[in-house]
């Protein structure tokens, strides 16, 4: 099986709900970095957060009121996009790091959102 398990595969939601991903891997405790990345339709990947268990998320272009983050423990972690809108809709993928390069491992949430 995948090292990295991301669930659920697809996520249907309404308009003005949220939506919760979770990440888990098998690789073990010395990767403790994941990153969040969201792939909009027609649009490449762009790095949404990094966050570690043993730092505070960073958020880049995106804002944490918009995506808030749980990452306790190295082995998992939850990513969430709040009040959703149609231009949510996308592919929203978790990687794991042991280290800040880029040698991740990654899986994968489809996201249609409905009005």
């Amino acid at each position: 099986g995948s090292e990295v398990t991301q669930t659920p595969t697809i996520l249907w939601k309404l308009k003005d709900s949220d939506a919760l991903m979770n990440c888990n891997h098998t690789k073990g405790s010395t990767y403790t970095q994941m990153y969040w990345y969201r792939q909009l339709p027609g649009e490449g990947m762009k790095q949404v957060v990094y966050t570690s268990s043993y730092s505070d998320p960073e958020y880049g272009d995106f804002s944490k009121d918009k995506y808030p983050t749980v990452k306790a423990i190295a082995e998992s972690g939850s990513f969430t996009v709040k009040k959703l809108e149609t231009g949510d809709s996308g592919m929203y993928f978790c990687a794991v790091s042991e280290h800040s390069d880029t040698d991740n491992k990654y899986s994968c949430t489809k996201t249609p959102v409905f009005q």
